[in-house]
């Protein structure tokens, strides 16, 4: 019980108790808010309640008639063979079932995840490739309640709750966003993801956001662009669509979500820096390859002996370049949260860094921006990509 409690709300922010009578469930939001809800299970038949017997059955008595009480064999019948001479209805077998109908943002039934190589022809998930079904519907997952946490959308009914109450149509529409605008409904939410590749979450984005968004995704592979823009086209996915460019260079108007997952090096400040400036009201990153601090790092004395072995070297280079991120974020006028996002299981690379448009940019010389110098100078640092893209001198 003690592991349990220690696991639960950090490596598991789902927690289920199955009893006979109700289930329990205890759900970690990413921001460490805990939801607690009951639900009463529905009695199941029971295998010690006969089935009624039916008078129009061979072999079997009448309800009403109960049957005649055997006499005593004689010497000539055997015990056996009287009990042959009688009929009974098969036992009933309880319906025991431990499974229970998983609901899923992105069901695996959806036709696109076939052409992008995550199901098979059965609809099956390929064994290599179910670690990023579970990435993607847990992203989606995410960005939904970051949508909702930035006023981008209704606050959403928990998942299970949400496929308890409409199994059929919560597998085929995921959200309730998917409804037809109407002529008076606001304009689509403006959502891109810089950095796209093979298009997993972009088209999960797409989906989960129907009509209600246009969604772009930028890549530089010209192979891969032509590839997703076709699948959008067969798939009847109108709002999706893929751009060839760079993150720096690519065309983009104003921006409600900025997506950037896995954007290699200083191409994570680069996309912070083209949602910043196109008013995005929420940006979601994955930072990957933090190489720009690591020449830059001088171990304060204390830590200087430990930092001399390449491993930790790397993961402090990767905690110092993501907590300056978050801090000029923060400077930047967005409330931000640092999360993992799934199991390493999944991806080594699943640190997620959430900022919703909450102020102004601060000044030069306000208390966030002393501190983030502070920061700097502990480590020796000179340059950050994103400092420099906001003007702030370290």
């Amino acid at each position: 019980m003690a592991l349990i409690e220690q696991l639960t709300g950090t490596d598991f922010l789902d927690a289920h108790l199955f009893t006979d009578a109700e289930t329990v469930q205890l759900t970690t939001a990413a921001d460490g808010t805990a939801r607690f809800s009951l639900k009463k299970n529905s009695p199941a038949p029971s295998a010690l309640t006969p089935l009624p017997e039916s008078a129009d059955t061979p072999g079997t008595q009448s309800a009403a008639q109960p049957p005649p009480t055997p006499s005593a064999p004689s010497s000539g019948v055997q015990p056996s063979t009287l009990g042959a001479q009688r009929s009974f209805p098969p036992a009933p077998v309880a319906a025991i079932s431990h499974d229970r109908p998983r609901g899923h943002l992105v069901p695996i039934t959806t036709p696109w995840l076939r052409p992008l190589g995550i199901t098979n022809a059965r609809g099956q998930p390929v064994e290599a490739m179910a670690g990023k079904f579970r990435q993607i519907n847990k992203f989606v997952e995410l960005l939904s309640h970051l949508a909702a946490e930035a006023n981008l959308i209704p606050a959403a009914k928990p998942l299970d709750a949400a496929f308890a109450t409409q199994p059929s149509s919560f597998v085929s529409q995921p959200s309730a966003l998917n409804a037809q605008p109407s002529a008076s409904s606001p304009a689509p939410l403006r959502i891109a993801d810089m950095g796209s590749g093979k298009g997993y979450l972009t088209f999960a984005t797409a989906a989960f956001f129907g009509p209600r968004a246009d969604v772009l995704g930028i890549e530089t592979r010209p192979e891969l662009v032509e590839l997703c823009n076709r699948l959008a086209r067969e798939n009847n996915l109108p709002t999706l669509r893929f751009a060839a460019g760079t993150i720096a260079d690519a065309k983009l108007e104003s921006l409600d979500i900025l997506i950037a997952l896995h954007a290699c090096d200083i191409a994570t400040d680069d996309a912070l820096l083209r949602g910043i400036n196109a008013g995005a009201r929420l940006l979601v990153v994955s930072p990957c390859c933090q190489k720009e601090l690591r020449p830059q790092l001088t171990a304060p004395a204390v830590l200087a002996d430990a930092l001399r072995h390449g491993i930790f070297q790397e993961r402090h280079a990767e905690f110092v370049t993501d907590a300056l991120r978050a801090q000029l974020l923060e400077w930047a006028g967005y409330k931000t949260k640092v999360f993992e996002f799934i199991s390493t299981e999944h991806t080594a690379k699943n640190l997620m860094i959430s900022a919703i448009k909450a102020r102004d940019r601060g000044t030069a010389n306000d208390p966030t921006a002393e501190k983030i110098r502070a920061f700097a100078r502990f480590y020796g640092i000179r340059h950050h990509q994103l400092a420099t893209h906001l003007g702030l001198a370290l």
